[in-house]
């Protein structure tokens, strides 16, 4: 039973609890105390020890369910006294994704260290063949890769210097008023001088994401990257648009992406509609404008451009949100036909608003936007500092 339970930690942790070798063995502990003639009191025993927040209870009673139920996975585990178990007033939830792999029994290469390395290294030619293929021309096993993938990459940012101020001892400027606060502690027999610099902070994120039927594949993939980035970012709003405007960033901030996106698709009643890019731009600026877009945000606005009332009201929305925010990026999967030309009219209204024009069709241009948002921020950091920018500090 020991290793057992050191097992099921393990599973915990690869499902991401946050669990140590020392709740592990308070664990085992705890179990040889309660018993185990009651499931009741195995399941809150071993919740009480290795559940730590409210929003892993969900991971938790799931990888239970499954790790004591199914004899392949818990190995030597008992089945039989756990079969079937939920939670009191609880309803059951289907398995999640991460439930799933983090209970999944190893693979005989996996157990094997010198085939594991080899396999790793000829998947990597794959993975970079991976990475340059369209979402739409992906098979449903591709695309699941992809998906892991997408949900590990990072899009680095750069704090910019706010208006504000902290103390630093190795500032370049004195400080007034903490000087002669130092200075009147020690009954001004001397000058205490005290310096300070610039406080820094990343600028504000604001997407604003097209759903309809043509943009379906890449927002589900651009979705899943948002998810892995709000992890790392705190000053980061998430719009859906397609016939209307929905508010989704709530939704993205659970810890799975495939419950987030499965809320998103609950709450968002127009996915793989029709696009009314002006309508849904002018609710925007409207209602959300003001509260969003202050500090220098950087706007992402994903749409192929194709529009269903035909560019109508576009320039003009487009133009007041050019004049509210520091940087305005177009990120359009079109761009990934070498023949390309701004005909449509929705298109021909938004390319003149805009400060980048970027691809969003595969891996590889994610990680392009990555790149140049990164290379945009270190030159405005250089300009507003009067230097190199190389007290920036990335966040």
């Amino acid at each position: 039973m020991t290793e057992t339970v050191l097992r099921f930690a393990g599973a915990l942790r690869r499902a991401g609890l946050s669990i140590g070798t020392g709740q592990s063995l308070d664990a085992v502990r705890a179990l040889a105390v309660i018993g185990l003639c009651r499931r009741d009191d195995v399941f809150w025993t071993l919740h009480a020890v290795l559940v730590h927040r409210h929003e892993d209870f969900a991971v938790f009673e799931q990888a239970f369910r499954l790790f004591w139920r199914e004899p392949a996975v818990g190995g030597t585990a008992p089945a039989a006294p756990f079969a079937g178990f939920r939670a009191a007033g609880r309803p059951r939830a289907a398995a999640s994704r991460r439930v799933g792999e983090a209970l999944a029994a190893p693979t005989a290469e996996a157990r094997r260290g010198d085939l594991a390395e080899a396999d790793a290294r000829l998947s990597w030619s794959d993975r970079e063949v991976l990475k340059h293929r369209d979402f739409e021309a992906l098979s449903a096993a591709e695309l699941a890769e992809a998906a892991a993938l997408v949900s590990r990459l990072e899009l680095p940012f750069i704090a910019w210097p706010t208006r504000r101020y902290r103390a630093d001892k190795g500032g370049r400027s004195p400080d007034p008023a903490a000087s002669l606060r130092a200075s009147g502690r020690r009954q001004f027999d001397w000058l205490d001088l005290r310096f300070r610099r610039r406080a820094e902070r990343p600028p504000p994120l604001v997407v604003l994401c097209d759903i309809s039927g043509s943009m379906d594949r890449y927002a589900r993939m651009f979705l899943l990257f948002l998810h892995a980035l709000m992890r790392s970012r705190r000053r980061m709003e998430v719009f859906l648009f397609g016939t209307r405007l929905t508010h989704v960033t709530r939704l993205l901030q659970d810890r799975d992406g495939d419950a987030s996106l499965a809320a998103i698709g609950a709450a968002v009643a127009d996915w793989s509609g029709g696009t009314r890019i002006g309508a849904c731009l002018a609710d925007f600026n409207r209602a959300w404008g003001r509260r969003v877009l202050g500090g220098g945000a950087q706007v992402l606005l994903m749409t192929d451009g194709l529009d269903r009332d035909g560019g109508d009201g576009i320039a003009i929305e487009m133009a007041r949100l050019k004049r509210s925010c520091r940087r305005l990026i177009w990120l359009n999967p079109l761009l990934r036909y070498a023949e390309f030309a701004p005909r449509a009219a929705g298109i021909k209204a938004l390319i003149d608003h805009v400060d980048d024009f970027l691809p969003a069709h595969n891996l590889s241009s994610l990680e392009a936007l990555a790149a140049s948002l990164h290379a945009a921020a270190r030159r405005t950091v250089a300009r507003r500092m009067g230097g190199d920018g190389r007290r920036a500090v990335d966040s």
